[in-house]
């Protein structure tokens, strides 16, 4: 039996991107045992994932060091076939090289790379490919694997806990962001909320750390708002979402969700642009941004934490007719 390790070890939304690289290889080695590497906190988004044989998860936070050790010498003993590292730090580069695997493989830009069997160049970010295309570079070393989607696998007891909010037709949104830039205002939100042509329920989505932004949504939009950050599980809330009439997102994780399910979606980018390669990939998919050309824009590929100009004209410049308009087209049809 082959065995191929997935390494990604950034955040939620590059986990989800990162489970293409699974379907493509369960497509092409339907007989392999695949493993995958993640972070703390991301391995609940691979519950009951039917292509994978194992999850190995690195603690980060206790004992960093200790535990990247300990998992370098499972790396070692299982004697893959092949590991695949998408992460293009010291750390995942260093079981990379270490890993005693046939193809070491990964991009030119991990400071590990010369030690590789195999390392391919990462396409610049701005150059309009998208990310699951720059992740399956990788893996073609291997062979003509066909580049699949990224797909996530919510469990029954994920689809039962979402059910009850399922019997009327119901729109999503997902207004928080890890990023401040990424994030389209709370203000402009309650703006849009107030316009949007829906008077069906609105469940409001994401962790425990944005529950706040719902609960002061719900004071001041006039909408039937639910509330279910922080309440529901990733895959969970990736349920609700493949069956919403449209899901309204930032450029974040939840948008990748979207894909992940082919939920129809639309995608709000601030300070971030779809050039950078990180867009919706459902069949129905709207990305909505500013009209205005703005030399400003963009200010960074991962947003920042302030717009360094203090304006944010890329969120407040959105108009608000361009993100209502979607749902129209969608009910219309």
């Amino acid at each position: 039996m082959q065995k191929f390790l997935v390494i990604q070890t950034a955040f939620i939304g590059d986990v989800v991107l990162a489970t293409a690289l699974l379907e493509s290889l369960h497509a092409q080695y339907p007989m392999a045992a695949i493993d995958v590497l993640v972070r703390q906190g991301n391995e609940s988004l691979l519950n009951g994932h039917p292509f994978i044989h194992e999850v190995i998860v690195w603690n980060k936070k206790k004992q960093k060091y200790n535990h990247w050790l300990k998992i370098l010498f499972q790396i070692r003993k299982t004697h893959y076939d092949a590991v695949v590292n998408v992460q293009r730090f010291a750390a995942t580069g260093l079981w990379t090289a270490l890993s005693k695997a046939k193809f070491k493989i990964g991009f030119n830009k991990n400071p590990f790379s010369f030690l590789f069997t195999h390392s391919i160049k990462h396409l610049e970010i701005e150059a309009g490919i998208h990310e699951i295309n720059r992740n399956h570079q990788l893996i073609q070393v291997l062979g003509p694997v066909v580049l699949a989607n990224p797909k996530l696998y919510p469990r029954t007891k994920d689809d039962e806990q979402v059910k009850k909010y399922q019997d009327q037709p119901y729109v999503c949104i997902a207004p928080a962001s890890v990023w401040y830039t990424k994030q389209y205002p709370l203000s402009d939100w309650v703006k849009f909320l107030q316009a949007l042509p829906f008077d069906g329920p609105i469940y409001i989505l994401g962790g425990a750390g944005d529950r706040i932004i719902g609960e002061k949504m719900m004071k001041t939009a006039n909408k039937q708002l639910i509330n279910l950050a922080g309440e529901i599980g990733f895959l969970a809330s990736a349920a609700l979402q493949a069956k919403a009439v449209l899901n309204y997102v930032n450029d974040s994780a939840p948008m990748h969700f979207a894909s992940a399910m082919n939920a129809p979606v639309v995608a709000i980018y601030c300070s971030t642009i779809p050039a950078f390669g990180y867009g919706p990939l459902s069949d129905q998919s709207f990305i909505v941004q500013t009209q205005e050309n703005l030399a400003c824009r963009p200010c960074g590929l991962h947003g920042k934490k302030k717009c360094p100009l203090t304006h944010f004209n890329c969120a407040h410049s959105i108009q608000i007719q361009e993100l209502t308009s979607p749902l129209l087209q969608v009910l219309q049809h």
